[in-house]
């Protein structure tokens, strides 16, 4: 591997580019990422693999409620770039998760693995719902068809997935 020439410079905190315009959490990323590629002179067909998500899955995810009820929540994971080895990233349950929300944190979770040289892609996934007004068998009846509904591009030699916020260990258990 070829070694950088770290040049010490001082810290600035730099405000979201994309959300004090309005813009989302996808394009503050992608504004981050392109100010990066231009400091460190990034070829722009590596620039142009970095932006573009491997994969963006969106799953329905019915679940029969504790009264009774059937209620359908939407699901995602998306698999940003798996070029360094199997993905990973936690999976989220919370009432803002959206795909552009999703997206922005698989392609956070990739660059993260590469700049510290752990050898694994970037994922994410999340859950549209509110885990603070679910019961724990709700909670866990919704992770196990979540799992299902994604459970094909899962394993330990393509994707590892984790808990996130909204989830626990005992989300997953049951």
């Amino acid at each position: 591997m070829a070694q950088v020439q770290r040049v010490p410079q001082q810290a600035t905190i730099v405000p979201f580019p994309g959300r004090a315009n309005g813009g989302t959490a996808w394009q503050d990323a992608g504004a981050y990422l392109e100010r990066a590629a231009g400091q460190i002179g990034l070829e722009p067909e590596i620039l142009l693999l970095l932006r573009s998500p491997f994969r963006e899955m969106h799953v329905e995810v019915p679940v029969r409620m504790d009264s009774g009820k059937l209620e359908v929540f939407s699901g995602y994971r998306v698999q940003h770039n798996g070029a360094r080895g199997p993905y990973k990233g936690g999976i989220r349950f919370h009432p803002d998760v959206d795909l552009d929300e999703i997206r922005a944190l698989a392609a956070l979770m990739t660059w993260k693995c590469a700049l510290v040289d752990v050898p694994f892609g970037g994922a994410k996934g999340g859950v549209h719902c509110d885990p603070t007004k679910m019961t724990d068998g709700e909670l866990n009846r919704l992770s196990r068809r979540y799992m299902q509904n994604i459970s094909h591009i899962l394993g330990v030699t393509r994707d590892i997935a984790a808990p996130d916020m909204g989830t626990s260990s005992k989300t997953w258990r049951g």
